[in-house]
């Protein structure tokens, strides 16, 4: 019982507490469950004032308090949800943002101003923005007497940094008058009298601190990349805050990639991009110190902005080359590093996936042993080695266990995890860090993945905020349950320089004789293999939840058992995005999610696939508003009706299947990029058709981004700019990002 539960006994006189425990404590019991529903109602009032505001009403309550300041809903961006669910709720916060309805009134006050244009996008849509008037880039003959040296000038082309930002949110230069305007449906205008623009960043920056450089030995000596994978990743910009609120934003203001003619500006001072709490670092350690330190700290004064294109570039000495575009750098070979080389960075992506050092929730048994790993140093009395404490874990042999990675380091050791009956074990980073294991092809006579086995029921085992390279994960015996949450396993194991997958065709999970339930939520994968007793042995459920499963291409299979069979596996695909082929046994459940591969399933009675784009020619359980069936079956009718209405015959199979196709076609999805280690992976392009960048149930995204909301946000975002620019003015918006 909580400590409070006889605070209405206290209150009685003595005698009746006296006499009440000569008789077995009747009343104490009574007043005991009397203090728990005054608790309730306790808690009900304290709650009913907090819905007084705005900053701690219930969710439901900010369309009601919105109300009371005249705020207004936006019809184009669809209704709020009315049923009370995680979707539902993350639907209304896209829809009514309590950060506007908090400032509706500040806004108004402000209306017309532009600097509350990009104010309005960071509180409705949660974007950084910058806003920007056409009209001063609009190329006009000045007045000698009159002159405006701020207005945009000729192409200077010896000025190399004005040509770097041409055509961005940040150009400086003269444009002839474009008459489109910038909110059309159709092409979008720019440089007019009356427009306005306001650039927002839908990509995020995301930190990886103090994480060991990658050193391209094969390239050349001396060369590294800041990605621990050895791909080029772009370095982005952490944002700095605006000092006023009436500030325009500049470069160091929004999550941008860093140019090289930007960098080299703010060079050798590093006031903005390098050093400590800026966008990256690198320490240059020496042989018997490994851990970075301040006095191996690169100092910025050394550092040369370079264009690393093929390593040529060789620095001079005293002095380290650095490209941010390519996320790359050079030592000369004169003063090659005698140890490690730690580098701390951002770099660019759409949400909270994959693993990385954003927020996210741990879960585990409260009874749990704690194991805690870190090469670093910063956690006391912590493992240096995943070994080590997979080696305290089996002589424990503890029910339930954690074992938790402290640091964004990479960990390069084989791993083995065998399982008891009804014993669990979880293997996470920890809040704040993205963690790096890489499984090299060390051991002769047997397989280097992650090998999981389970020797009796019950077991269950859980990877969370893991990035796991070089190999994949190998599951075998009974285990109750396998939860992939928050991690990253590198599709084709190893990506090239242009990120490139190296083994296209191997699995990042590989199940063989493996009873029990796989389940995959908000993680980034390559294909899954299962090699399953189809005869002796129940489908294996599969449940993949807000994630991406990249085949590496769309005719790969993402799901199957090479070669060519079907995966003895159950399917339930929720809001995923599916880069390949699906061949499965069944399919429970899909919804809201694209595969851009043949569907195939062996048991099409079961199970059903909703509100989904799915390829044609597939085979599959029944389908409820997919496309392209929905594109098909408008397009036969429109020929059909078409016809009637033109008193003709009904059109020719071969016209309605050369319709259909179109159609289908129109409807694909297009994205930025199907490249994982490319900033905008996975992200659904501008050119997008309506129907799938809104065709889920809750008129929201197909695929893994689909609680971002994104066609809300931007739906809500372009109302208020109507509603607040200036009477004469059209704004757009434009995706910087």
């Amino acid at each position: 019982m909580p400590p409070d539960s006889e605070r209405l006994l206290d209150l009685l006189p003595a005698i009746y507490r006296i006499r009440d425990a000569e008789r077995g404590n009747p009343l104490r019991a009574l007043l005991t469950v009397i203090t728990q529903q005054v608790e309730v109602v306790e808690d009900d009032i304290l709650r009913l004032y907090d819905d007084w505001f705005i900053e701690t009403c219930a969710d439901w309550l900010v369309p009601y308090i919105g109300d009371l300041v005249g705020y207004r809903l936006v019809a184009e961006a669809g209704r709020p949800a009315v049923k009370d669910s995680a979707q539902g709720r993350l639907r209304n916060r896209a829809l009514v943002p309590r950060r506007e309805v908090a400032n509706t009134i500040a806004h108004r006050r402000r209306k017309g101003t532009l600097a509350l244009l990009e104010l309005l996008a960071n509180d409705v849509a949660g974007w950084p923005a910058r806003a920007v008037e056409f009209y001063r880039l609009v190329a006009w003959a000045q007045r000698l007497n009159l002159q405006h040296p701020r207005r945009g000038g000729m192409a200077d082309l010896r000025d190399a940094s004005r040509l770097d930002l041409a055509d961005g949110p940040f150009d400086r230069l003269a444009h002839t008058v474009d008459l489109r305007a910038p909110d059309s449906a159709l092409t979008r205008g720019r440089h007019s009298v009356p427009s306005v623009g306001l650039f927002v960043w839908r990509l995020g920056a995301y930190s990886v601190t103090r994480t060991l450089a990658y050193c391209r030995e094969q390239d050349r000596e001396g060369c590294y990349t800041f990605s621990p994978l050895g791909n080029d990743a772009l370095l982005f910009t952490r944002p700095l805050p605006e000092a006023e609120p009436t500030h325009i934003a500049d470069e160091a203001n929004v999550p941008a990639p860093i140019r090289r003619l930007g960098l080299a500006r703010d060079l050798p001072g590093g006031e903005l991009y390098y050093g400590p709490d800026r966008s990256f670092q690198i320490w240059k350690a020496g042989v018997e110190d490994g851990r970075p330190t301040a006095q191996n700290l690169i100092p910025p004064e050394r550092l040369i902005v370079a264009d690393l294109d093929r390593w040529f570039y060789e620095p001079p000495e005293g002095h380290v080359a650095v490209d941010p575009v390519r996320g790359r750098f050079v030592f000369p070979h004169t003063e090659l590093p005698p140890g490690d080389v730690w580098v701390s960075f951002h770099y660019g992506f759409s949400a909270d996936l994959g693993g990385g050092e954003y927020h996210r929730r741990l879960t585990g048994p409260s009874a749990a042993r704690l194991y805690q790993v870190s090469q670093q140093g910063n956690v006391p009395g912590a493992f240096a080695r995943i070994g080590d404490a997979l080696a305290a874990w089996r002589a424990d042999k503890p029910s339930h266990a954690i074992i938790e990675i402290g640091d964004s380091g990479v960990y390069t050791e084989p791993l083995e995890l065998r399982l008891r009956e009804a014993q669990s074990l979880q293997l996470r980073g920890a809040n704040g860090a993205r963690p790096v294991l890489r499984l090299l092809d060390q051991q002769v006579a047997r397989v280097d993945a992650v090998l999981t086995s389970g020797a009796g029921a019950g077991g269950r085992l859980a990877l969370d905020g893991l990035l796991i390279s070089g190999r994949g994960l190998s599951l075998s015996g009974d285990l109750a349950c396998v939860t992939i949450r928050h991690c990253t396993l590198v599709p084709g194991w190893e990506l090239d320089c242009d990120c490139t997958p190296k083994s296209p065709q191997k699995p990042s999970i590989a199940t063989r004789r493996f009873r029990g339930r796989l389940q995959i939520e908000h993680s980034i994968l390559g294909s899954i293999h299962m090699f399953e007793d189809e005869v002796h042995q129940d489908p294996v459920e599969l449940s993949i939840t807000d994630s991406i499963l990249d085949a590496t291409s769309p005719k790969l299979p993402a799901i199957g058992a090479p070669p060519g069979r079907w995966a003895h596996a159950a399917l339930t695909l929720l809001r995923s995005t599916v880069i390949g082929g699906i061949d499965a046994h069944a399919i429970q459940l899909a919804e809201n999610s694209i595969v851009l591969g043949p569907v195939q399933v062996a048991r099409r009675r079961t199970g059903c696939i909703r509100f989904c784009f799915v390829r044609r020619g597939s085979r599959t359980p029944r389908r409820f508003h997919c496309q392209p069936d929905l594109a098909e079956r408008a397009a036969e009718d429109a020929l059909r009706k078409a016809a009637a209405d033109a008193g003709l015959a009904p059109p020719a199979d071969a016209v309605i299947q050369a319709a259909q196709l179109a159609a289908a076609r129109r409807v694909g999805p297009l994205f930025v990029s199907l490249r994982y280690g490319t900033p905008a992976f996975a992200q659904l392009a501008d050119g997008c058709a309506d129907e799938i960048r809104r065709g889920a149930d809750d008129e929201s995204e197909l695929g893994v981004y689909h609680d971002l909301f994104q066609p809300q946000r931007e739906a809500v975002l372009q109302a208020r700019l109507e509603e607040y620019v200036p009477a004469g003015t059209r704004a757009g918006l434009f995706h910087a990002t």
